[in-house]
């Protein structure tokens, strides 16, 4: 099917055919047409399917039919504030990824439009003046963290009012973060009525009652089906990918880690670990043993960040070493190789780090190193995600300790938790509360 059935207008496709998208995706076909018909859409889609440009094509082609509401908008600087369609994702990663879509699909459309579509893609970590300048003429689409979506609010930089369509990109990720708050405060400031599409890899029971109340009638989607619950399986399809499990010993990862980079001679790794120490620390043991990497974790600047992933993508760096704020939103093309050197806390985030890699139909390799004290935890993984990945074992690195030593009811972690045992901040501040 060409995209030419979906309902999209020349110029939209021709942006399309730039981009050399050859066929719409499955999530594509489906979430196109049901969103340009105006319904509420709850979509589910393997990482790497497409499901950015599901939701940014008929944002835009909604916006091109109302080409007499912009010129009336444009008209007024104050009504400029008020954008029509607001994307909420997680991460600054993420809010690049889709404003940087948006952006390019865009391009171009200007000749159909009385004046090109304005968009702002809102983050925090940097300072928020030039976000708020880049507002004083208003926006047609925003793309924000809900963080500093907030902070332009309250700096009156721009109102939600006239938002008729919102977006929830990576909607389970949004609440693991603990934006839950954020989100229910923003979903006070927008209108009653408009569209709601929800899009995520994975749908947690926590997201299914979020969607329960913000919803109405939606269209689900499920490429394939969708998750049901943090215990059931993943709605990722790694066919793609091939997942490995190799057992060593905790104190000998880094140096198993160098003898596999050169071994196979990979081109790029990327590398997630528990921690923004581990981070520093083990991209550090990589430079000291000759190979070119770097830390990416939430504490290094945007710049910093920013110029880590160009070096990543354009092969001057062969290894990122980060920590789970990299899993969402990062698109590397080719990224041959993940490696787990510390398991996810949750099962759910394995599906989102080995998605990394085999994108778009490519082939890649997911490695998880399984030490015991994170074998009962890996297990745990195997049992939701429906796999079974044999053990594996290194000549020269066969692990000396005893695996499967822990509990597999209470898994230790790499980074010294237990999860769902580690107490929140609010248990804290409550347990001294009561001791005062």
């Amino acid at each position: 099917m060409p995209f030419s059935t979906l309902g999209l207008s020349p110029s939209l496709l021709l942006a399309i055919s730039q981009k050399q998208y050859l066929a719409p995706t499955a999530i594509q076909t489906a979430a196109i047409p049901a969103i340009l018909r105006g319904d509420d859409v709850l979509a589910s889609a393997q990482t790497g399917s497409g499901k950015t440009a599901a939701f940014v094509l008929p944002i835009l082609q909604r916006l091109l039919n109302q080409p007499a509401q912009q010129a009336q908008r444009s008209a007024s600087a104050n009504s400029r504030k008020n954008p029509r369609a607001l994307i909420l994702v997680p991460t600054r990663e993420l809010a690049m990824q889709v404003g940087q879509t948006l952006e390019q699909f865009a391009h171009g459309l200007s000749t159909s439009l009385n004046s090109p579509l304005k968009i702002s893609t809102l983050f925090g970590g940097v300072s928020i003046n030039p976000q708020m300048m880049a507002l004083r003429g208003g926006a047609d689409i925003v793309v924000a963290t809900p963080g500093r979506l907030l902070d332009l609010i309250d700096h009156n930089a721009l109102s939600l009012s006239a938002v008729a369509m919102l977006v929830l990109d990576e909607a389970d990720h949004l609440l693991d973060l603990g934006f839950s708050d954020e989100i229910t405060r923003i979903l006070s400031l927008l209108p009653k009525q408009r569209q709601n599409l929800f899009f995520s890899a994975t749908f947690p029971s926590k997201v299914q009652t979020l969607t329960k109340t913000i919803l109405k009638h939606p269209i689900r989607i499920a490429v394939p089906a969708a998750l049901t619950d943090d215990i059931n399986n993943s709605a990722d399809n790694t066919s793609a990918i091939t997942q490995r499990a190799i057992a060593v010993d905790a104190k000998r990862r880094t140096q198993l880690l160098v003898y596999l980079f050169r071994e196979h001679q990979w081109s790029r790794v990327l590398v997630f670990v528990a921690t923004k120490y581990s981070a520093d620390y083990v991209a550090e043991k990589l430079r000291r043993a000759g190979i070119s990497a770097a830390a990416f974790h939430g504490e290094l600047s945007q710049g910093l960040r920013n110029q880590t992933l160009a070096e990543f993508k354009n092969s001057k760096l062969q290894v990122v070493v980060a920590t789970d704020i990299a899993a969402r939103g990062i698109d590397i093309t080719q990224l041959p190789v993940v490696l787990n050197y510390d398991l996810p806390r949750s099962a759910v985030d394995y599906t989102h780090r080995i998605g990394r890699t085999g994108r778009a139909g490519e082939s890649g390799i997911a490695i998880s190193f399984i030490t015991a004290e994170t074998e009962a935890h890996f297990r745990l993984i195997e049992k939701r995600h429906g796999l079974l990945c044999p053990r594996e074992q290194i000549a020269g690195f066969e692990p000396t300790e005893l695996m499967g030593t822990a509990s597999a009811a209470t898994p230790q972690l790499a980074n010294g938790g237990i999860k769902g045992k580690r107490k929140s901040k609010k248990d804290k501040l409550r347990e001294a509360a009561a001791q005062s």
